[in-house]
Parts: structure tokens; C-alpha cells; sequence
């Protein structure tokens, strides 16, 4: 493999491309999640340009959240010899055989945003998606005065976003009166809306809801609206990509978003990488505290 690659990612539409010079033979590969939600192309974009600043080989491919691409993806990031693995998980336990291949092939992994379940892993870099969701709990406990009923949008197959559901519950101890009485899956914004429409019609008294990710939310926000319910129900997001953050200071109906911070993940990712390249030992965890976004 030469010391030179130009490698082309397409993310949301718009070709970027990753090339660098190194010193170091191989590089780095990255296999990210999706290449269609804002989070992963801004994680991808920051990847890049620190990349490219260091000057380090560095290859993208997007599964498009689907498990074979992503096993085959990381097939071929071995077969190339590789240095460094960069991972998000399509599917948290599912990933385990191609994160094993890896290291069985001497290829340090990091996996970012979301951790892989049941092997070990050289570092994790990803939001403290446990404290983001009781940071959730807390803003809606605030919302609803410490009573009324919620509902959860979820995604359990990722183990980040179980990180969150689980903060979130965790965080609504501190309210007693504050009762779930539903959680359902809604991975896509349809799905998503689907349930948030299912979910209110079985349960009419509902007073919020926790979606894992702003798609989630937003569609959440938009059955609400659908069912005349806007006075009665307070939706709270997981993100905070530009488009929630503008319905949350446009829509009352979006009382909030937990803010991750995908640009600093990604240049992370790649700095960590180089560490490792130069032999260097780096934190197993490196977790990143998110925000919470309101209404200006």
C-alpha cells in the first residue's frame, strides 16, 4: 500500500475527500455508522480535516446502518493492513466478530459514539450518553411540574442509546410521580412518528416524551401536533443537530435537546489514532459531557 490514499466518503450527498501523506504505512480506516444524519457527517467532516492537518492516511466507508456492509466494510480495512480501526457500531453486539478479526490481525480499535458490547476496545470515545439522559429526566421533571405520565422512543439494539434510556429512567427516580407507560421502538423518523401516533392514542393522558435521537423527537413533536395535543405534551430530544435546535426555539411543543458534540469526537478519534500509531498509551474511555439546549 502506498504511503499516499485518497479516499472518497460520500456523506449526506456531498463527496468528501479524505487524503493524506504519513509517515506511517497503513493509516487509519474509519467505519461509521451512517453517512445520512447530520451527527455523523459533521463526526465525518472534523475526522477529515484532522486528518488532514496531521497529515494521516485516512479511509472512511459508511454501513448506512446496515450490519453486512459494515462487517464487509471492516473485512477489507484488515485485508488493506490497517493500523488503526475507527468504529461506530451498526449494531453494538453484532459488530463483536469484525471488531475480534481486527485485533486478531494486530489493528488497534476505537470505537466512537457508540461502544461495541461483550470485547475489548484500545479506547471509547462517545458522549456520556448516561448522563445525557438523566439530563433529560431533569428538564422533564422540570416541564411537567414532578408529575404526569411519559413515553420513550427507542432504538435498543445500539448500546448508546440504551445508555440514555437508562439515564433517563435513573434521572426520573428523582420524581415519583413522573410514570412511563410506554416505550416503543421508532428508529427512523417514520417509524418513529408511527409509534409516537401509536403511543398517544393508547395513552391519551400522556404529558411527554423522550425521543433517543432528534429524529425521533422531531417526529414525536409533529404526532403531537397531528392529535391537537401541543398544549398538553412536552417532547424532548437527543443531539442537537441544527434542526432540532431550530424547532426547540421555534415550537413549543420541543421543550429541549440534549447536545452532543460531534466535532470534537471525531477530531479525538483521529488524534487518538496517531497516539497509538506513535506507540503511545491512551485512555480506555474518554467520555464527553453533552449539553442541554433550550429556547433562547
Amino acid at each position: 500500500m502506498s504511503i499516499l490514499r485518497n479516499a472518497i466518503s460520500t456523506i449526506g450527498g456531498a463527496a468528501l475527500v479524505l487524503s493524506a501523506s504519513t509517515s506511517w504505512a497503513e493509516g487509519i480506516g474509519a467505519s461509521l455508522l451512517t453517512q445520512q444524519h447530520p451527527f455523523y457527517i459533521q463526526l465525518a467532516e472534523a475526522m477529515q480535516q484532522e486528518a488532514a492537518s496531521s497529515e494521516v492516511s485516512l479511509d472512511v466507508s459508511a454501513a448506512n446502518q446496515d450490519l453486512s456492509k459494515q462487517l464487509a466494510d471492516v473485512e477489507d480495512f484488515i485485508i488493506r493492513g490497517i493500523d488503526v480501526l475507527i468504529i461506530s457500531p451498526v449494531d453494538s453486539q453484532g459488530v463483536l466478530p469484525a471488531i475480534m478479526k481486527a485485533r486478531e490481525a494486530g489493528i488497534q480499535v476505537i470505537t466512537v459514539d457508540v461502544p461495541a458490547k461483550g470485547v475489548e476496545v484500545t479506547s471509547h470515545i462517545g458522549t456520556d450518553n448516561f448522563t445525557g439522559g438523566q439530563r433529560a429526566a431533569e428538564l422533564m421533571g422540570e416541564e411537567l411540574g414532578g408529575k404526569g405520565q411519559v413515553a420513550i422512543i427507542d432504538y435498543p439494539t445500539v448500546q448508546s442509546v440504551v445508555s440514555r434510556i437508562e439515564g433517563f429512567k435513573d434521572g426520573l427516580k428523582a420524581y415519583p410521580d413522573i410514570e412511563i407507560v410506554a416505550q416503543q421502538t421508532g428508529i427512523t423518523r417514520a417509524e418513529a412518528l408511527s409509534v409516537s401516533q401509536n403511543m398517544l392514542q393508547a395513552n391519551p393522558d400522556i404529558d411527554g416524551i423522550f425521543g433517543f435521537g432528534d429524529d425521533a423527537a422531531l417526529a414525536a413533536s409533529v404526532a403531537v401536533q397531528a392529535a391537537n395535543l401541543q398544549d398538553q405534551v412536552k417532547v424532548i430530544g437527543f443531539d442537537g443537530m441544527q434542526e432540532a435546535r431550530e424547532a426547540v426555539d421555534s415550537n413549543p411543543v420541543m421543550v429541549g435537546v440534549i447536545q452532543q458534540y460531534p466535532d470534537e469526537i471525531g477530531r479525538l478519534a483521529v488524534q487518538t489514532a496517531i497516539k497509538i500509531m506513535e506507540g503511545e498509551t491512551v485512555p480506555t474511555e474518554q467520555p464527553i459531557v453533552p449539553g442541554v439546549y433550550t429556547a433562547r
